[in-house]
């Protein structure tokens, strides 16, 4: 489960993103399907720019504040601990990807964008969150490397 975000601290947005492929490649690109009404994908077209972060079984209030599915007085950016990048704000001490907007398209009711990967922060996840058939669960074992 991913969580993208853009922005600056002045106006910040992030979506919930379940559906995410990793392209190996120089570049290597992340592609991602995003809700095309979702305030995240106009912020990223303005922008071009993100942060992809990888989210843990600790996170999935916060998953769901993002996703728009459950309540978050004061938004979903009082949760977590935040540090501002160039690409907007990035969740502390998650595995993360600062990316450029390459592309998209319209693919049935979402919309593909192809992102190239600027920067990458890979950390040992314990619980790495994963959300299938409309429930969350964690991926067995540590992902990633120190």
């Amino acid at each position: 489960m991913s969580l993208w975000t853009t922005g600056d601290r002045s106006e910040r947005v992030g979506l919930t993103v379940s559906s995410v492929m990793v392209a190996n490649g120089d570049p290597a690109r992340i592609l991602g399907l995003l809700d095309p009404d979702a305030a995240f994908t106009d912020a990223l077209r303005a922008s071009g720019r993100a942060v992809v972060q990888l989210l843990t079984w600790a996170d999935r209030d916060l998953a769901e504040a993002f996703g728009g599915t459950a309540p978050s007085p004061g938004g979903p950016f009082r949760h977590g601990v935040w540090d501002q990048t160039d690409h907007g704000p990035a969740l502390r001490d998650r595995t993360r990807a600062l990316v450029r907007l390459e592309s998209e398209r319209v693919e049935g009711w979402s919309v593909l964008v192809s992102t190239l990967v600027e920067e990458l922060l890979v950390l040992t996840d314990d619980a790495p969150l994963e959300h299938r058939r409309g429930h969350y669960g964690t991926v067995p074992g540590p992902v990633g490397g120190g």
